[in-house]
């Protein structure tokens, strides 16, 4: 284990996590060696539950084998472990591998689970580092035959409890405290309505076609934009659009300001004859929190009938609060990519004028942001 390449990252970095910047923020390293120079990393916790007929919701607590080097024979959470390092690593790769852990420790497999969602991020203190934990929530199918592992918890201990018989492990028994710090939260929260078992939070969810919301950084704006934008405007009366880390500019990801993005926007749309009528521009500056996020960009941008974005952090974060999620609409997203087009100007290749709209094209050079990009290039800030 010791041998595993583990997702690591710097003090500094961990709050882009809260903005969904996985892959720019984390870097390899083997597990034995962040865990002696106390690197930061990232984990995963997950936390099961299955619901009777009767409507008695059941919780699958996990007991830590005896021969645990840390915590042992401490009841935790259902399952958990550390997330792997990849290229490119996105939520939807660190809810594969908590989906994986729950079939490593219980046997649980991914067919078995009638819900799964990311629910929360966070920061935990161990031995000097700090690990930052992606919570999941689980809904799997009552009566599942759990297959224990018994080289990670002890066997006879780690099963279905009831509420009132977790509030007693939790109160009498040896727990891991953070696993318990969660569980004790999720024993006073509706359950039904985060798993959305009952329709309450879907209240915001719409079946009017009037106004989408599209989220997006626009560093720079391409023609993969125009696309998705033309594809929203045919299923919607008016598209608003949110400007995503509006108050960075001049650095390696986001190196040019609101203001010039809004132009890219503005002018790409309106030489295609969408005018102003069509659509509004709203900025949405970072605030580092995901559990604040939604609430946030529904404060700036107002009433909205659903959510357009290729980002699986922004849908998950919209989902969970019972919005309407469009479905992702992308062309050859790895051409039409607003870092394949830095990469491109950075390295002087004049291809990158085929990825975006010419007014764009001669609004980057008018705002000299060929030199731009190329000065902040080599930089190592994420902001």
């Amino acid at each position: 284990m010791d041998e595993e390449i583990i997702a690591c990252i710097s003090d500094e970095n961990i709050k882009f996590l809260h903005s969904g910047q996985i892959e720019k923020s984390v870097f390899p390293m083997h597990r034995g060696d962040a865990h002696k120079k106390g690197i930061n990393h990232l984990i995963i916790r997950v936390f099961v539950i299955t619901v009777a007929p009767n409507n008695q919701i059941y919780y699958l607590v996990q007991k830590r084998s005896k021969v645990k080097k840390r915590f042992p024979e401490y009841y935790t959470d259902s399952a958990s472990g550390h997330v792997l390092y990849k290229k490119n690593l996105n939520l939807s790769d660190i809810q594969e591998e908590a989906k994986r852990e729950l079939t490593e420790e219980f046997g649980i497999l991914p067919k078995h689970l009638e819900r799964f969602i990311f629910y929360d991020l966070n920061s935990e203190e161990d031995k000097g580092s700090t690990e930052i934990a992606y919570v999941f929530l689980g809904l799997v199918n009552h009566g599942i035959e759990l297959k224990p592992n018994p080289n990670e918890l002890e066997v006879g201990s780690s099963r279905f409890y009831t509420k009132s018989e977790l509030s007693a492990i939790l109160k009498n028994e040896k727990s891991v405290e953070y696993s318990s710090l969660i569980w004790n939260k999720l024993l006073l929260v509706d359950l039904d309505e985060i798993l959305t078992l009952n329709t309450s939070k879907n209240k915001r969810i719409s079946s009017k076609k009037d106004i989408a919301l599209f989220l997006g950084r626009f560093q720079p704006l391409h023609h993969g934009h125009i696309y998705m934008f033309n594809k929203i405007l045919k299923l919607y009366k008016f598209i608003k659009i949110g400007v995503g880390s509006s108050q960075f500019s001049k650095t390696k990801i986001n190196p040019f300001t609101y203001e010039e993005r809004v132009n890219f926007i503005t002018s790409a749309l309106n030489k295609r004859g969408i005018t102003s009528q069509r659509f509004s521009i709203y900025p949405i500056p970072d605030i580092f929190n995901a559990s604040e996020w939604v609430n946030h960009v529904i404060s700036i941008v107002g009433s909205l009938d659903a959510i357009f974005s290729n980002s699986d952090w922004v849908r998950q974060l919209f989902q969970n609060e019972g919005y309407t999620v469009g479905e992702k609409i992308g062309i050859f997203k790895k051409k039409y990519n607003a870092s394949h087009v830095r990469k491109l100007i950075s390295k002087d290749n004049r291809n990158w004028t085929t990825l975006v709209p010419k007014e764009v094209a001669n609004l980057i050079k008018d705002y000299d942001g060929i030199e731009r990009i190329r000065i902040v290039s080599n930089k190592v800030d994420l902001a």
